[in-house]
């Protein structure tokens, strides 16, 4: 623990905003879904990158909320290309914030939920089976379409 990890033992499990280094990627804060003000950073060698984007990608069976930040297009197109599954909230130079109601339609994926949000239309779409219905009042004069005709 590099900051915080004070914790209240009060109802609940409430514990001080903490920042986490950790030197396996398979670190319980690195796997598990923790709701609290918790960061864990991990640390990796520049060259590499490819296989530490591997293990974020197949770490974890949550994936809630995600970010990156980088000045670099490349870089951002990177990232945003291997990391896309890896959270259902997923930010480019922005505070991770999390899935908040009636800003965003999405949830978490995989084991932090179905990608969807409630109060959102993508989560009514689950509810509900939409069809279309469609009824014309000019009377039809041919039911040909110009691709059918022959060339002139």
């Amino acid at each position: 623990i590099v900051a915080g990890g004070k914790y209240d033992k009060s109802v609940g499990y409430f514990i001080d905003p903490t920042v986490v280094l950790a030197h396996d990627p398979h670190f319980f804060s690195m796997e598990e879904e923790l709701f609290g003000p918790v960061l864990t950073i991990y640390v990796y060698e520049d060259e590499k990158l490819d296989e530490t984007l591997d293990v974020l990608d197949n770490t974890s069976m949550y994936a809630l909320t995600g970010a990156i930040f980088s000045q670099c297009r490349y870089g951002v197109e990177k990232l945003t290309k291997r990391l896309r599954n890896t959270a259902g909230n997923f930010y480019i130079n922005d505070k991770p914030t999390g899935a908040v109601v009636g800003q965003q339609p999405f949830g978490g994926a995989r084991g932090s939920g179905t990608n969807d949000k409630a109060g959102s239309m993508i989560n009514l779409l689950r509810w509900v089976s939409p069809r279309t219905i469609k009824e014309t009042f000019v009377p039809p004069h041919d039911y040909m379409y110009p691709n059918f005709e022959a060339d002139k």
